[in-house]
């Protein structure tokens, strides 16, 4: 049989059969510790592992800084990304929340398992605490519509002298009921977008990605995008 017959298959494969995921350990924290501020400043953020690995998949160059941590403490998953840029784009007018997929932003998404159905669930936020929340289906099926349940998620931003800082919380409870967080694993994507000048629009946004993804061309849509926050 002609290898053309196999190769649809081929390239499925390829999207929802990635390698060992990446994986990050996210340490416990006592209660009531925790107040984010946006600057991420707690002493509690002494006691995380630092990742600074982020890269541009699809591009040559060396990427700007980026950093990730988390934390948890039972009722709350912390995370704090801290982001190096010297000319953060934020553009505001009719305030809508999908006016962040046009800024500078930091992106965490999160699956079930390597299907991402019937839904995976995404969060792109912008150095002014603006949130683009919403769920999608594999493949790329958004729907825009869907908000984070009220109450469980929180933000803070904050801008700094060669960037700025986000810093947010995720309730357990709620990612447990969406059937994210199994056996204290949670499959997750950081992401961040950068632009370098209005002028390029959004096609002159680049991607920057903690794991790098199995795909020609920029796509944090599929599987092998997700690495695997594990809760202590």
């Amino acid at each position: 049989m002609k290898l053309s017959v196999y190769l649809p298959f081929i390239i499925l494969f390829l999207h929802v059969a990635p390698a060992r995921a990446q994986t990050y350990a996210v340490k416990k924290i006592s209660a009531n510790v925790m107040q984010i501020t946006g600057r991420g400043d707690n002493k509690a953020w002494s006691k995380a592992t630092l990742i600074t690995d982020f890269s541009f998949p699809w591009e040559s160059d060396n990427a700007p800084g980026t950093s990730f941590s988390a934390l948890w403490d039972g009722e709350w998953l912390y995370c704090l990304y801290q982001v190096k840029d010297d000319s953060v784009i934020t553009i505001v007018n009719k305030n809508n929340k999908l006016e962040v997929g046009a800024c500078d932003r930091v992106e965490i998404f999160m699956m079930r398992d390597s299907t991402m159905l019937p839904y995976y669930y995404c969060l792109e936020m912008d150095a002014t605490a603006r949130v683009l929340d919403y769920r999608a289906s594999y493949y790329r099926k958004m729907d825009y519509g869907w908000n984070w349940p009220t109450g469980q998620f929180k933000i803070k931003t904050a801008a700094v002298k060669d960037g700025y800082t986000v810093e947010i919380a995720i309730s357990i409870q709620t990612l447990r009921e969406l059937g994210l967080l199994q056996n204290k694993r949670l499959r997750a994507g950081l992401f961040r977008a950068e632009r370098k000048s209005l002028k390029e629009g959004t096609a002159g946004i680049h991607w920057i990605s903690w794991v790098k993804p199995n795909s020609v061309k920029p796509d944090f849509h599929i599987p092998s995008a997700f690495g695997v926050l594990v809760l202590e």
